[in-house]
């Protein structure tokens, strides 16, 4: 059962500070440019997206006037209008904008004519082979594509009060419904390839109130995987595929048994934490046993990422083999895969387990996902992206050693797979609502975030806040309640923290990492964090790891980068106890608003270096200062080397 849950997406204003400027990044630069992808009027070398001409043609088929050129793209093209749909919707929320909303409503009727009578609605086989529908769940993506319309939908719906896209979708439940459920169903055991339609039935519950939504979540989860060889058999009986896939390998789909016996985050990174979102969102939903088992798997699949599967930036995915976790321990950072996509999904299960358990364990990785991988995702300019995020990279082995094709040392500008920009941007225009949650009693302060709430009890704060540069956290008392309480995480990385009340200092109540303090109206109360950089080590059990550190300072990951550094990371050595300082002075060449660290070191070089590949002589030792950037703002500054992990000299 919920003992808190998230704002409304109106709720949060934001104001001047770190989150405001990257939403107004989102609105500015982003969704503008990735509509011109979409419609494939984005200047320079950028990959055909052709999405919208898709939804025409789709249109087009079913009026009998036949697809002008065809279907062009993956078979899940469809998903990429709906996440730019999404992040226009929660951007309008907070930026309101006739001229987008206009833009949105256009896109909307072109989706609406591309829907079937039924209620169908992809492109991909509405164009090519109408025949095939629901006959290949386990790469087809048909069901992929329909969650992220209805999470586009719910997201427009509470945006603008404009349900045509909510209609269209809640039509597309009841089209899935007799496929899966109906009295004439034949595919009553079968389930998708890529999980996502779960949490977003879930989303549609919750906002229309629709049964048939619950109840497909539920079956869903709760067929999955009890059929080990269902994807196997499909395939035997379509004859044929769209990647090639035999459907032998259940556990890449997480299907190799049923969701409440699997123990170990498994298979493709992705799929795997949309499908646990689900699954939470799903045992929220009351106190039954089938919840409470649902519950208890969750909290064992959390444990599995975050305590022996995650990386220090937040990035899950440890190998490109699948796109998927491997095994315990198993983080090398020079061939990470850690998709965009991963992390946010991250995100979204740890903020589904803080609405079941308020813990400062699911936010404090919430954070961790956020200001590393999910914003490395980005660069500065908001028009290039990575797909993937290593930990290290080299130019003339990443993105070219056939073992590390995938780890580029620059960010494209599009992907013919492009799920991670959209994606990205509807996760920074929604920032808020993982920031702030609710119940009757209490408001919570998960992540930090400048700007104004206002909450469906009634109460209304203003949060103050230079974070993550700065450590200091101010909220004032608007509107309170008798007897509410606000609730503010202390994050675990914060070695010393004060609390102030109308400037005093108090003690107050914590619980589960969180300090819970009575407020009134008028009420100002400050949140001082230690802001000292810090050290993380990483466990012995890591074999690619030992003998390293890195240095972080509140929430952020630092790297260091090849421009800062002589262009030559390979030697560099931390310094045994060196303390990391904070750079007080600008660096022109870094983005705006970056803090660097320094911290001493040494380098190793050879008299004659370049001669030989190997040395029977030890290397020089000379005394270095290393330089040090948030992981987030790597790669701005053309190609580079870049290492988190450093080695550290006794």
């Amino acid at each position: 059962m919920k003992v808190q849950q998230q704002i409304s997406q109106k709720a949060f204003k934001p104001e001047a500070g770190f989150i405001k400027h990257y939403q107004e990044l989102i609105k500015k630069v982003v969704i503008p440019y990735q509509y011109a992808v979409l419609n494939d009027k984005a200047e320079g070398n950028t990959e055909k997206s052709h999405v919208i001409k898709n939804f025409i043609n789709a249109g087009n088929v079913l009026a009998g006037k036949g697809a002008d050129d065809g279907f062009y793209g993956m078979v899940f093209q469809d998903s990429d209008a709906a996440k730019w749909l999404e992040a226009a919707a929660f951007s309008l929320a907070i930026f309101p904008d006739k001229e987008l909303e206009a833009t949105c409503d256009k896109l909307i009727d072109i989706i609406a004519a591309a829907q079937d009578k039924d209620g169908y609605l992809d492109t991909y086989f509405t164009i090519k082979d109408q025949e095939k529908r629901w006959t290949n769940l386990c790469e087809a993506h048909e069901l992929y594509c329909a969650g992220h319309m209805m999470e586009a939908a719910v997201a427009y719906a509470e945006a603008t009060g404009k349900n045509k896209l909510l209609e269209v979708m809640l039509k597309n439940v009841n089209c899935i419904y007799e496929v899966f459920l109906g009295k004439d169903s034949k595919i009553k055991d079968g389930y998708p390839g890529h999980p996502e339609v779960e949490l977003a039935l879930m989303k549609m519950y919750r906002l229309t109130g629709e049964k048939k939504c619950l109840e497909l979540a539920r079956h869903f989860i709760k067929v999955r995987g009890v059929d080990p060889a269902y994807y196997e058999k499909e395939c035997k009986n379509r004859g044929w595929t769209v990647w090639g896939s035999d459907g032998k390998n259940p556990a890449y789909n997480q299907a190799d048994k049923p969701v409440l016996e699997q123990t170990d985050a498994a298979g493709h990174a992705v799929r795997a934490v949309y499908l646990y979102t689900g699954m939470a969102d799903a045992a929220s939903e009351d106190d039954s046993a089938e919840s409470l088992s649902l519950k208890k798997a969750c909290r064992t699949l959390w444990e599995s990422i975050t305590r022996k599967r995650m990386y220090v930036t937040g990035g899950i995915g440890s190998t490109v083999l699948g796109e998927a976790f491997s095994v315990d321990y198993d983080l090398p950072g020079d061939t990470a895969y850690c998709e965009t996509c991963a992390s946010i999904g991250l995100m979204f299960f740890a903020s589904r387990m803080l609405e079941m358990d308020v813990d400062s364990e699911y936010s404090d990785i919430m954070e961790r996902a956020f200001y590393n991988t999910v914003l490395a995702g980005m660069q500065q300019d908001g028009k290039r992206f990575f797909y993937v995020n290593p930990l290290e990279v080299i130019p003339g082995i990443s993105g070219t050693s056939p073992t590390q094709l995938h780890d580029l040392p620059e960010r494209p500008t599009w992907y013919a797979c492009a799920c991670c920009p959209p994606n990205t941007a509807r996760l920074i225009s929604s920032f808020g609502k993982y920031a702030y949650g609710e119940n009757e009693s209490s408001v919570f302060c998960h992540l930090f975030a400048a700007g104004t709430v206002s909450f469906a009890n009634g109460s209304q704060i203003r949060c103050k806040t230079e974070y993550p540069y700065d450590f200091k956290v101010e909220y004032e008392i608007l509107k309170a309640g008798k007897d509410l309480k606000l609730a503010v995480r202390l994050p675990s990385w914060s070695k010393k923290n004060r609390i102030l009340k109308n400037k005093e200092e108090i003690s107050a109540d914590i619980e589960k990492g969180y300090a819970y303090i009575t407020i009134e109206e008028g009420d100002v109360i400050s949140l001082e964090l230690d802001g000292s950089p810090y050290y993380i080590w990483p466990s012995n059990k890591i074999p690619r790891l030992s003998g390293q550190a890195c240095i972080c300072r509140g929430p952020l990951v630092y790297c260091a980068e090849g421009k800062d550094n002589k262009m030559d990371l390979v030697s560099l050595k931390l310094e045994q106890g060196a303390l990391p300082q904070v750079l007080a002075e600008k660096d022109s060449t870094l983005p705006e608003g970056v803090t660097a660290l320094r911290v001493s070191g040494f380098r190793f070089l050879q008299k004659d270096e370049g001669k030989s590949l190997y040395f029977t002589s030890c290397p020089e030792k000379a005394a270095e200062e290393i330089k040090l950037v948030p992981y987030y703002s790597w790669g701005n500054r053309g190609p580079n080397q870049m290492k988190v992990w450093l080695p550290v000299t006794e």
